[in-house]
């Protein structure tokens, strides 16, 4: 009995032994219950421990508080951004941002953008030194790519202005050996442009007179009349020859029309280039090539001078024979003159070739 009683009081003990030594609580909450919630607290606590908050104000380049910039926070290994707008006083702030290496990248319209590194220690207010936003400068570079077309309008535009003695024009020399080639509309406009010149009119007469102080081509007649005739036949001679081979020609069959003056090697080599570019040219493509439109054309023009020359003095294919030769030969003449003497005389040279010999 005895045994049994010692046996029942050990067993209460037993029970109850965890009560006594404070392991149990009471209501019937379980020996873990605290040690989950202790467990729990320490986590939320260590978390907020981990984030920090980034702050700091805006300002120009003068100091003043700068309102409505915008910043945006980034971290390494984040693609999430976090926003801002800096208030009135120029203040912005970001609150719980994870502790870290960040970059704060503020801009504001008319100012230059700036990039401010920094680094959040946790639970750290990190106060950035005050940002100052200078005024954006706008630099606008222009790259000038001119077309061929474009390059040879003002190229044209300097061969207009070049005239010997300041009077007489020298528009069909280009003192630029790599001039770019003229288009249709171009060499028509040069064309013209010598036809019109007041020196082709007074030339047109000085020619007429001489022939009619030489009774040259008879038929006309003397007098005003005769003269009147003869200035009208050289007036035509000379439109007909610049236009066909000028212009009409150079554009049918791909060619420039300009002489090209050479100025460097020895006086055979220039006179030689002057000579042959008489029957030679440039073409449209910058190669070398028979200069079909200056000869064609001389004995074109010798042929249309068939038509308004007096009877008795037109020699069928004689005449346009003579007329064509002539020109010719008076285009190997002037080329000579070009590359020796008129240059020297020639007002408005491009200022690029200037020091050219």
């Amino acid at each position: 009995m005895f045994v049994r009683l010692a046996l029942i009081f050990l067993l209460v003990c037993l029970q109850f032994l965890p009560v006594c030594l404070g392991q149990t609580s009471p209501a019937g909450i379980s020996p873990e219950t605290p040690a989950a919630t202790v467990s729990a607290t320490n986590d939320s606590g260590a978390g907020a421990l981990l984030l920090g908050t980034v702050s700091g104000t805006v300002t120009d380049s003068s100091g003043a508080l700068l309102a409505g910039a915008q910043i945006e926070l980034t971290r390494a290994n984040d693609a999430q951004k976090h926003a801002a707008r800096s208030g009135a006083d120029g203040r912005f702030t970001f609150p719980e941002i994870p502790a870290g290496p960040f970059q704060l990248m503020i801009s504001s319209d008319g100012f230059a953008a700036k990039a401010v590194p920094g680094v959040l220690h946790p639970g750290e207010s990190y106060v950035a030194q005050p940002v100052a936003l200078t005024v954006a400068t706008a630099i606008t570079q222009v790259n000038v790519s001119l077309s061929p077309v474009q390059v040879a309008e003002e190229q044209l535009k300097d061969e207009e202005k070049q005239r010997v003695f300041g009077v007489l024009p020298n528009f069909y020399v280009s003192y630029d050996p790599d001039a770019a080639p003229l288009n249709t509309r171009q060499k028509f406009k040069l064309a013209w442009r010598m036809t019109i010149d007041p020196s082709s009119f007074v030339i047109a007469g000085i020619v007429a007179g001489v022939q009619q102080s030489q009774n040259s081509f008879s038929g006309y007649g003397q007098g005003a009349q005769g003269y009147a005739k003869r200035y009208g036949a050289s007036l035509a001679d000379f439109v007909s020859g610049t236009f066909i081979s000028g212009a009409i020609l150079p554009s049918v069959l791909k060619q420039d029309p300009r002489y090209f003056y050479k100025g460097t090697g020895s006086k055979k080599s220039r006179v030689l280039y002057a000579l042959a570019n008489a029957v030679i040219c440039k073409g449209d493509n910058r190669h070398w090539q028979p200069n079909y439109s200056s000869v064609l054309g001389s004995f074109a023009a010798g042929g249309i001078s068939n038509l308004y020359y007096p009877a008795e003095n037109r020699n069928g294919i004689g005449l346009t024979l003579e007329n064509g030769a002539i020109g010719v030969a008076a285009t190997a003449g002037a080329n000579v003159l070009q590359e020796f003497v008129i240059k020297k005389m020639t007002s408005n040279v491009p200022r690029d070739n200037a020091t050219k010999p």
